[in-house]
């Protein structure tokens, strides 16, 4: 084997070596440059307040070999640059410019999410790259959060009196966990179930939900529920109120009267007010119905609040109480707070007040028996006028009856003789009737013909013994045809006789 030339031209091999191992980042040398290089990290546990700046302290000594000091925001393949000495970027800010042994870095508006674990990291270059030289021990940042503000919610429906109710309070984003609720009504504290705390999203803040459960009262209209936390982050507790009347129901008292009260008249105005009190909330509806029809609103007031806090109010109609309304029912269907409706119902009772109008409700309610009546009526007054018609013509014939035979009585008394030659023999020849007032005696008898027929005239006796044939007493003489016999004979005393003479035909 030749040797190696020995001219100028001839490098010395153990002297390039040696160059080669003082270049800088050569591996042999920087392991060789970095003895006594530290990096400290002093902080152990850090706790801010949410908003506040974090500073985070990392000192170096020593020589160090090229290459960057960054913070780092965990450990491990999740780990977020917060720090980079060669990018500016990141919003970790140097606490003192230019300076290579502090590396103290500033966090300004420090939020829960901003708490984890922190390191202070010293890179080296490398042919691949920077790669970790040495690191802090790390540094665990607390933020405390304080609690949002808490949020009091109700039940989804309102509740009437006597029933339970339960309330809620929820509050979050607050660190550490440990948290106080406390509930009031109306300045007088409640018993409640222990809040239930759970980590937030970020595992660095906790949520909280407190619920309580009460029973509801018609005075809770103006009654009120507080929600109270505390917190360490706090210097006063935070409060949340919620209304009761939020969450409470009160149903309407009806009632339904009528002014005046039935029965009433015909032709009256009857007034029904329908009075509907101490209910809340103020939404009512109020509707009329006549016989299950609605009826036409005519009169109704707005809801007035009343010292409890309730509503009242009044709904009137007004109806003539004619005949054909009697038994009408008359309704007030309620809907309140888009309840079901509750009705109260009223009657309309109609009565005649006076004979005339009892005659018209008579006749309206018979009137088909109106004509009968007339009729009715009518005839009975004609046969009335009729029986009278008749018994005056009776008494006319009778008055004429007794006037004829009184004519003749009066006529001067003449002989037979001068009878019988002045009368037509047919004809009735003459009764000589006018009789002295005491008892006469048959002198003799006129001796007719064989044609002649006689009526005896017994003359009765008077009531007061007088034995005088009087006018009066010829209204009873019954004339009958008696058989054809010889002319009588006188009778005995006290007999009067007249000779009729009967004509022939």
């Amino acid at each position: 084997m030749e040797p190696l030339p020995r001219g100028p031209g001839r490098v010395s091999w153990p002297l390039t070596c040696l160059v080669l191992l003082s270049l800088p980042g050569w591996p042999g040398v920087g392991a060789q440059v970095s003895r006594g290089f530290k990096l400290q990290q002093p902080q152990d546990k850090v706790s801010v307040a949410a908003g506040e700046t974090l500073t985070l302290t990392c000192t170096t000594s020593g020589d160090a070999p090229p290459g960057p000091v960054k913070w780092l925001k965990g450990w491990g393949s999740g780990n977020q640059t917060i720090y980079d000495q060669t990018n500016h970027l990141t919003y970790g800010m140097r606490a003192v410019n230019g300076s290579n042994t502090d590396f103290t870095i500033r966090i300004r508006d420090v939020q829960p999410e901003d708490a984890a674990t922190y390191y202070c990291v010293k890179f080296r270059k490398s042919l691949g790259g920077d790669e970790v030289y040495q690191h802090g021990k790390g540094t665990e940042v607390s933020v405390r959060a304080k609690p949002t503000a808490p949020v009091v919610s109700g039940p989804e429906d309102r509740a009437g009196p006597g029933q339970l109710v339960a309330f809620t309070c929820t509050a979050g984003g607050f660190f550490p966990e440990d948290i106080g609720v406390k509930w009031l009504k109306d300045g007088v504290r409640i018993s409640a179930q222990q809040p239930t705390i759970t980590p937030g999203q970020m595992k660095s803040s906790y949520n909280m939900v407190s619920t309580v459960t009460m029973p509801l009262g018609v005075n809770d209209v103006r009654s009120q529920v507080v929600c109270e936390v505390r917190h360490p982050t706090l210097t006063a507790p935070l409060r949340e109120t919620y209304q009761l009347r939020q969450a409470l129901r009160v149903s309407p008292s009806i009632q339904v009267d009528a002014d005046p009260p039935s029965p009433v008249g015909v032709n009256k105005t009857v007034k029904f007010t329908c009075h509907v009190k101490g209910f809340y909330p103020r939404d009512v509806a109020v509707t009329w119905l006549e016989n299950g029809t609605e009826m036409n609103m005519e009169n109704v007031s707005q809801p007035v609040e009343t010292p409890q806090g309730l509503f009242k109010l009044s709904s009137l109609v007004e109806v003539k109480a004619m005949e054909e309304k009697n038994g009408s029912v008359f309704t007030c269907r309620v809907v309140h707070d888009a309840q079901e409706p509750v009705d109260r119902t009223a009657t309309l009772w109609i009565t005649a007040t006076s004979k005339s109008e009892t005659t018209d409700s008579s006749q309206t309610v018979n009137g088909g028996f109106l004509m009968i009546y007339i009729v009715v009526g009518v005839v009975c007054a004609v046969l009335a006028l009729l029986v009278a018609a008749i018994l005056y013509l009776i008494r006319v014939k009778q008055s004429k009856g007794k006037s004829s035979p009184s004519a003749r009585l009066h006529e001067p008394e003449k002989s037979s003789e001068a009878t019988t030659q002045e009368s037509d023999p047919n004809n009735l020849t003459y009764a000589d009737l006018n009789f002295d007032r005491e008892k006469k005696t048959i002198r003799r008898m006129v001796e007719m013909s064989q044609q002649s027929e006689y009526a005896c005239i017994q003359p009765s006796r008077a009531p007061n013994g007088d034995d005088n044939l009087t006018y009066a007493d010829l209204d009873m003489v019954h004339l009958s045809k008696a058989p054809k016999r010889p002319a009588p004979h006188p009778e005995e005393t006290g007999s009067e006789y007249a000779s009729v003479q009967i004509p022939r035909k």
